[in-house]
């Protein structure tokens, strides 16, 4: 039994094979036609772990697609009819996990899934990995200012004005990167 709770967005026009398919797989679906709701609250609510569009094409839900991957990121399947390199570019863009161009065959549903939730899980994770180097790069920055600025009022060497940065953080039960922001804090304090 597949565990997924899936939000199926399909076309009036399609002809409910892929939800028949994905309920005897063993997913659980809820399926909408997109006209008749608003597909990142549908999500949301839904408690959903996937979204697949059955469409013709996915332009107009580039809107919906990029608030699900900005405030409920979520691996997102595509099957549709259209093929132009815009639409593709703007599918990367989007963030979209898998998109098939006239390609659904109910035997290879359960491989679409899977790869496209192997993919987004691996996006997640580099997306995670890039914000924590700017977050240190950040900080880095912050103690290097901090850093100056006790060089330049205290006349320390650069190791003493490292040393001495993390002492203070240490006594205080702190991260080094929030004591460099408040020596960075008080020294605008004192211009």
């Amino acid at each position: 039994m597949n565990t997924l709770n899936i939000l199926l967005i399909e076309d009036e026009t399609t002809d409910q094979l892929l939800e028949k398919t994905l309920i005897a797989k063993g997913y659980s679906v809820t399926n909408t036609v997109p006209s008749e709701t608003n597909i990142p609250s549908l999500a949301i609510s839904n408690k959903t772990d996937l979204v697949i569009f059955n469409i013709d094409s996915p332009k107009k839900y580039f809107p919906h697609i990029h608030y699900l991957n900005r405030n409920q990121p979520l691996p997102i399947i595509i099957f549709a009819a259209d093929d132009t390199s815009d639409t593709i570019k703007q599918i990367v863009k989007a963030g979209v996990s898998a998109y098939v161009v006239n390609g659904l065959e109910t035997s290879r549903i359960n491989s679409i899934i899977n790869i496209a939730v192997a993919r987004f899980k691996e996006q997640q994770r580099l997306t995670n990995e890039l914000e924590k180097t700017k977050s240190r790069l950040e900080e880095r920055k912050l103690i290097d200012r901090a850093k100056g600025i006790l060089i330049k009022t205290r006349g320390f060497t650069e190791d003493d004005a490292y040393h001495t940065l993390r002492k203070l953080a240490m006594d205080r039960n702190i991260a080094i990167g929030e004591m460099a922001k408040n020596i960075i804090a008080m020294a605008e304090l004192l211009k």
